[in-house]
């Protein structure tokens, strides 16, 4: 749905915004502040801060003051120095793929009667659009893809050549600044963004789950005489083994898929008896030796998985 009329109220609110700025001089909080200061206005109240504050003239290489006009200079300076670039190395088909950076302004080539795609990262859900010029820019949205593939999808067409303006993107997890040029020739069809800070919490988190169920664990002391009987759902075990304290049983790495089915230990007498483990990663833990256990899961049809030590059946045998 295109959304002009709401960022059309949202320019006439900025211009007023600007307007009333205008209207007072920026000096004017200052010169209140001190007189407040020195007059004592707010009886018993500590002077305010900004007025123990002198301001001092930006001053040049030479030590003289600095013309009001170098300061814009400066604000251009900041602007082209953030301003990222397409480049041929980041693209992937027609998509100009950028690498997020926080307070970086990204440049965005469109021409007239064709629009260009400003596509979010999946998930991220969009909260506001402005851009300077909504008169001569016509600016929407859309989506595609479900659930945690849901993708926002902004779309932008310049109404000629030749205009500049900008465009401010809010969601639930950035700020996007887009510095939007428009030309005769050529338009970019889509720009999009990868995310290192995203990447490398993916990999810390994928180390996380590859940490050993346990530490201090030897592979001399492991003994892996188990046998995986039953049932062959899709949690089943891929095996297990002991130290000689413990008994470790691994799942696929489905597990956190799904269900996960509980466990109960035979007992004396065949008798099925809960016993106490813990999950780490795709295993479980179990805080002592058994003979038998079974995996259990589901109601009327139950899924059931036994896991057998080999040498506590022999004894038995034996016995």
């Amino acid at each position: 749905m295109i959304r002009a009329s709401r960022l059309f109220a949202a320019s006439i609110g900025l211009c007023a915004y600007a307007s009333a700025a205008a209207a007072a001089s920026p000096h004017a909080a200052i010169l209140a502040a001190r007189l407040m200061a020195a007059e004592g206005a707010v009886a018993g109240a500590p002077a305010p801060a900004a007025a123990t504050v002198k301001l001092k003239p930006v001053r040049s290489k030479s030590g003289r003051p600095r013309a009001r006009t170098s300061r814009f200079a400066d604000v251009e300076a900041a602007n082209r120095a953030a301003v990222q670039e397409p480049a041929e190395d980041y693209y992937v088909g027609v998509v100009q793929v950028y690498p997020w950076t926080e307070g970086a302004l990204y440049r965005l080539y469109t021409a007239p009667e064709q629009v260009s795609d400003v596509a979010l990262q999946p998930g991220e859900s969009l909260v506001s659009v402005a851009a300077g010029d909504t008169a001569r820019w016509i600016i929407g949205d859309t989506a595609s893809g479900s659930g945690a593939a849901r993708r926002t999808h902004i779309l932008v067409k310049p109404s000629a050549a030749g205009l500049r303006t900008n465009l401010v993107i809010a969601t639930d997890r950035r700020v996007y600044h887009v510095e939007m040029e428009s030309n005769a020739r050529t338009a970019m069809a889509s720009i999009s963004w990868t995310y290192p800070a995203d990447a490398l919490l993916a990999v810390r988190a994928a180390t996380v789950a590859a940490e050993p169920a346990v530490a201090g664990v030897t592979v001399d002391s492991l003994n892996f005489n188990y046998r995986i009987e039953g049932d062959r759902p899709e949690w089943r075990p891929l095996r297990a083994f002991d130290d000689g304290r413990q008994v470790f049983i691994e799942f696929p790495p489905t597990l956190a898929q799904g269900e996960a089915p509980p466990l109960f230990v035979t007992g004396a007498g065949g008798r099925a008896e809960l016993v106490n483990y813990r999950l780490r990663g795709h295993y479980y833990v179990v805080d002592r030796l058994f003979a038998a256990a079974e995996l259990r899961l589901g109601g009327r049809h139950q899924q059931l998985v036994r896991i057998v030590r080999d040498g506590a059946a022999r004894a038995r045998s034996r016995s």
